[in-house]
């Protein structure tokens, strides 16, 4: 597969997990989806967007050689332990899955936002990143804005947004 069509790919899984999380934030939507078992389902969803997001990643950097910079790295950090935490959990089934997954993933998606601006923005980054591998580098840019960053941005923000949904359908509450 040509990295063309890969990124045009990607940047539509990360365009239907953003409006998946959206959807997920509407009161009737959550409540609809409780009442037909959401908790049993979030945390497998949030999986598979982990994985789906950490095999991504690994595409872009092993198959099309693009080398990640420093923020790219940090997010990995927060992403990539979450498919093997977030598989246990829903397993286990455990209520208390997103006490350990909601910092990882929060924190990701902030590093990711902050990616994101001094990606849009250059004049902002605060020297985070190194000259050999720039935080500002673009290596993709779908639709005129869906970058790398951007697709860990949706996949952090669906994880959050689940779980959260998994914690109020596993109380009974909407």
């Amino acid at each position: 597969m040509s990295v063309f069509v890969y990124n045009r790919f990607v940047a539509l899984l990360a365009l239907f997990a953003l409006a998946a999380a959206v959807v997920l934030t509407v009161p009737p939507v959550r409540r609809r989806l409780a009442a037909a078992g959401f908790a049993d389902v979030a945390p497998w969803l949030a999986w598979l967007v982990a994985a789906v997001a950490t095999a991504g990643s690994l595409t872009y950097s092993e198959v099309y050689g693009f080398e990640p910079c420093r923020l790219c790295w940090y997010q990995r950090i927060a992403m990539y332990p979450l498919v093997v935490v977030l598989a246990v959990g829903a397993i286990r089934r455990d209520p208390g899955l997103r006490s350990y997954v909601l910092p990882l993933s929060v924190a990701g998606g902030t590093i990711s936002v902050y990616h994101y601006l001094i990606q849009t923005f250059p004049v902002a980054d605060a020297g985070a990143c190194s000259a050999g591998v720039p935080c500002t580098a673009k290596y993709v840019n779908e639709f005129g804005f869906v970058s790398i960053p951007f697709m860990a941005f949706a996949g952090f923000l669906f994880i959050s947004v689940a779980l959260i949904a998994f914690r109020r359908t596993s109380r009974g509450t909407s």
